[in-house]
């Protein structure tokens, strides 16, 4: 691409962003970040895991974004007996045609939130493994691949254990990015509640009104400017460090893996891309390794018992390493 052909491409995509970010917050109140950071994902084709409290405004969210981005949207509703089957499909065979068909689960689909993710056990949660990685899936020995755009985003209550499975390490590298969601403020939540009393948390009034901002090809093709983003040598560099410092800290059991180094990559090119810039900056890396890294760590054992958290850890870890 030439500079000029760029510089249009990232006008787009943060014109496009700017006017989902203002349709989203015409129904919810707050969430700004999670929303920036769903944007972020699907640009990087990456996947995110939320924890957090519930009726937070996952749901919506989600499906308003993918019907913001003329995407399909499915929604998947773990529970302790769910099987794989479940999730991606099951070949049957149909007495008309004499042969097998495939009768496809919800992971068919462009956008899809796994709720509660921690409910299933851990030969149902390694169905997403395959598909959230290869995007596709295997069932009966045959490879179905997706439909690009694929997205999944998957939460997880921490406050419940029973009928809990924690993810497998596996599963969760798989994720891109992960945060914590947090309650509303008091302003934040007084408008949830002058919206409700003056009914504009109308669901159904509010999804008909809604007209896509984006359609899937532009999303593929948003992303093939995102890879056109500069992240010079010395950034390069950095990323490196961050990661590498990870597998070093005193707190760390186990640091991050090799999917961290592109989570960083791909996601400080995308969130460059938002801020409509052709490079990315130390800052972009900052913000990425709050998102990339919490949810890869694994402290060692006396530093968890000591409170220690990975999100502690994570800010000590960019505050030690600087740009060279």
């Amino acid at each position: 691409m030439t500079g000029e052909t760029i510089e249009r491409e990232l006008k787009a995509i943060s014109k496009s962003y700017t006017r989902i970010a203002e349709q989203v917050g015409k129904f919810v109140v707050g969430n700004t970040p999670l929303i920036e950071m769903i944007f972020v994902s699907m640009l990087s084709e990456g996947h995110i895991l939320l924890e957090g409290v519930p009726g937070t405004a996952k749901t919506v969210i989600a499906k308003t974004v993918a019907a913001l981005s003329g995407c399909d949207f499915r929604r998947i509703q773990c529970a302790v007996d769910m099987q794989p089957a479940d999730i991606v499909g099951v070949r049957m065979y149909d007495t008309e045609r004499k042969d097998f068909v495939l009768k496809k689960g919800p992971i068919f689909s462009n956008f899809i939130l796994v709720d509660e993710i921690n409910r299933v056990s851990p030969r149902t949660q390694s169905a997403f493994i395959e598909a959230m990685s290869e995007r596709q899936t295997t069932i009966d020995g045959i490879t179905h691949p997706f439909t690009d755009p694929f997205f999944v985003i998957a939460t997880q209550n921490p406050y419940e254990f029973e009928g809990t499975f924690p993810l497998i390490e596996a599963q969760k590298d798989r994720f891109m990015f992960s945060t914590k969601l947090r309650y509303l403020d008091a302003d934040e939540e007084l408008e949830i509640i002058r919206r409700e009393s003056t009914g504009y948390l109308d669901w159904d009034a509010y999804r008909s009104a809604i007209a896509p901002v984006l359609t899937p090809d532009m999303i593929r093709h948003f992303i093939g400017t995102v890879r056109s983003v500069r992240a010079e040598e010395p950034i390069l560099r950095y990323i490196r460090d961050i990661v590498l410092e990870t597998r070093k800290h005193d707190d760390i059991w186990l640091g991050a893996s090799p999917r961290a180094s592109i989570a960083f990559v791909r996601g400080s090119k995308a969130l460059a891309a938002l801020n409509g810039r052709e490079y990315v900056i130390p800052d972009d890396v900052k913000r990425i390794a709050r998102l990339a890294l919490p949810h890869r760590l694994i402290l060692r054992r006396e530093s968890d018992l000591g409170g220690v958290t990975t999100g502690e850890v994570t800010e000590d870890i960019l505050a030690a390493v600087e740009v060279l």
